[in-house]
């Protein structure tokens, strides 16, 4: 998983499909991809939960939030993934975005800390 979060970061498009199940590769959509990874600011990856995935494994779930900048805009994608082993080697499977509901909250402060999670003051960041 950490792996492929960086090749977004680097825009390893090559990795990303090499690293895509065989019996899925042929779904993969390079150029959104490419897109994506090249207009995103990749701003950190927490990994939230794994399923299976272990040594003696041969297949996982993880849980994971990769968070970023696209167009200025910041965002969560949250993801749970599926990855399975062949000859060794893991390989993504498919991924279902997980939504959390939205719950009411207090607006952002000019001091607080930004939302999108860069750790500079919201009026340095976003709240201009």
């Amino acid at each position: 998983m950490r792996s492929r979060y960086t090749a977004y970061v680097r825009g390893a498009i090559d990795y990303l499909i090499e690293t895509h199940d065989p019996s899925t590769r042929r779904e993969v959509d390079r150029a959104g991809i490419t897109s994506w990874s090249r207009r995103t600011e990749w701003l950190g990856l927490e990994l939230l939960e794994t399923v299976r995935g272990g040594a003696d494994d041969e297949d996982g779930i993880v849980e994971f939030v990769a968070r970023g900048r696209s167009s200025g805009a910041p965002f969560e994608h949250r993801e749970r993934s599926e990855f399975r082993r062949r000859d060794g080697r893991w390989f993504y499977l498919a991924g279902a975005q997980v939504r959390q509901p939205t719950r009411a909250s207090a607006p952002v402060g000019r001091n607080d800390p930004c939302p999108c999670g860069s750790g500079m003051k919201y009026k340095r960041c976003h709240g201009r």
